[in-house]
């Protein structure tokens, strides 16, 4: 299968920073989606791990957390997913990532992609998503009880943001009064 990877961390400008090849295509197992990635998104986390090693890697590490695809085969005891569904997902550091044609994915950190949603776009949402409704409900413990939010009002620093734009959307469905931030003309709009 094609993938993309890097075994030096360089310079993005570098032309070898992110390097196409072939590697085998994994194979399920257990709760495993096999996926045909359809859209990947680029997130800091991508952006970090590419650059923060100092030694070469034995082998092509591919990154890529947020991913778009349709499910090629299923492990033996997934319940959830069968092969044909769109789904979208936040991966693992403990596996291979998402900049590849295929991936394996948990089945239990897996979604149904949106209907309403393009590829790109759904493989924009999860880490962002995850990350704004962790930050409200369970670090600020909120609810969605708009009789309990009705009152509530909340601040959220760069509201145009991935994060931000999510976690501004979460609060207002919550029933709550949201007041963004936000620094460019575009942004504000």
């Amino acid at each position: 299968m094609k993938a993309i990877g890097f075994i030096k961390h360089l310079d993005i400008d570098n032309p070898e920073s992110l390097v196409d090849f072939e590697t085998v295509k994994p194979t399920p197992k257990g709760h495993d989606l096999l996926v045909n990635t359809s859209a990947v998104s680029v997130n800091p986390v991508d952006i970090g791990v590419r650059k923060s090693g100092k030694k070469d890697l034995k082998q092509h590490k591919i990154i890529g957390w947020d991913a778009c695809g349709i499910v090629s085969e299923v492990g033996k005891d997934v319940t959830l997913f069968k092969p044909g569904d769109r789904v979208f997902y936040a991966g693992s550091f403990i596996r291979s990532g998402s900049n590849s044609e295929y991936q394996l994915v948990d089945e239990r950190i897996v979604g149904h992609a949106p209907k309403r949603l393009k590829d790109d776009q759904a493989a924009a949402m999860p880490l962002t998503s995850l990350t704004a409704y962790e930050a409200l409900f369970e670090q600020l413990e909120l609810t969605f009880d708009k009789n309990k939010n009705s009152d509530k009002t909340i601040l959220i620093i760069n509201g145009a943001g991935g994060v931000g734009s999510v976690a501004s959307q979460l609060a207002h469905l919550a029933g709550l009064t949201v007041i963004s931030t936000a620094s460019r003309p575009e942004s504000i709009k």
